[in-house]
């Protein structure tokens, strides 16, 4: 069952056509790659998603339902950006603690649950300590765990890792396809990381100058390129075995 549905997505600024029609589905429980160079209109595409942008046209359905026009706060959508987005005068605790406790339904239960969260995506030591004294790694994953706190079952990620050294990439991308596995989530992750886009994905869609060239399984991507475009952005710069980053997805799905 399709959990979105994107129906013809249009999008202008300022003259210029940054979406030229593009249309997808997004599997219930699906792990999603959109990968491209920048300016292809990848974030485009979250942000319309999420209700940050209005589309010049095209229509977006969530579970059947047309979403299009609603508000961020009743799409039941969480989302990571690179850039963490944290408050830095509350501890890491307050900050996953502060999406609850505006809620009036999750409030009681919201210290419990931080400290749940928290402890999940393994940062449980740094829990009364300030956003300020961590690293990029321990930031993003507070960053994630308050994102959890709302329960959503589509989480949107925004390159969440591209500021990070590549071990600690390497080991958040386990992390996050446990925590997909743990919740269920349907999970989009917008990167221009070829690699990232194929370890992690099941399927991966790759855009370019705002239309969809090829939306497959990585190994499919790799084995069949639609095109050059595909072949030169994705398969042409991918520097490890493909076999290895295929078989990293699978063994923790």
């Amino acid at each position: 069952m399709d959990k979105l549905n994107i129906q013809n997505l249009v999008k202008d600024f300022g003259g210029k056509r940054v979406l030229k029609g593009v249309s997808f589905d997004v599997g219930d429980r699906e792990f999603l790659s959109i990968l491209g160079p920048s300016g292809c209109g990848k974030t485009t595409i979250l942000r319309i998603l999420i209700g940050l942008t209005a589309p010049t046209s095209g229509a977006v359905f969530r579970d059947g339902q047309d979403i299009t026009n609603l508000p961020p706060a009743e799409r039941r959508m969480g989302i990571v950006f690179q850039n963490y987005a944290l408050f830095e005068n509350m501890t890491v605790l307050k900050n996953v603690e502060y999406a609850l406790s505006i809620n009036k339904e999750k409030k009681s239960a919201a210290r419990e649950t931080a400290e749940r969260l928290i402890e999940m995506v393994g940062i449980k030591d740094y829990m009364h300590i300030k956003p300020g004294r961590l690293s990029g790694g321990e930031q993003q994953r507070v960053a994630i765990a308050r994102t959890l706190a709302m329960n959503p079952d589509i989480i949107l990620l925004d390159e969440p890792m591209s500021a990070l050294d590549a071990d600690i990439r390497l080991a958040l991308r386990g992390e996050l396809k446990k925590i997909q596995k743990h919740f269920g989530s349907t999970m989009i992750y917008i990167t221009h990381d070829q690699e990232e886009a194929l370890a992690m994905s099941d399927r991966v869609m790759v855009m370019n100058e705002g239309e969809i060239m090829q939306l497959d399984t990585p190994h499919n991507i790799v084995e069949r390129p639609a095109d050059d475009f595909v072949k030169s952005f994705v398969v042409d710069n991918v520097n490890i075995k493909i076999e290895s980053l295929i078989g990293f997805a699978g063994g923790i799905k």
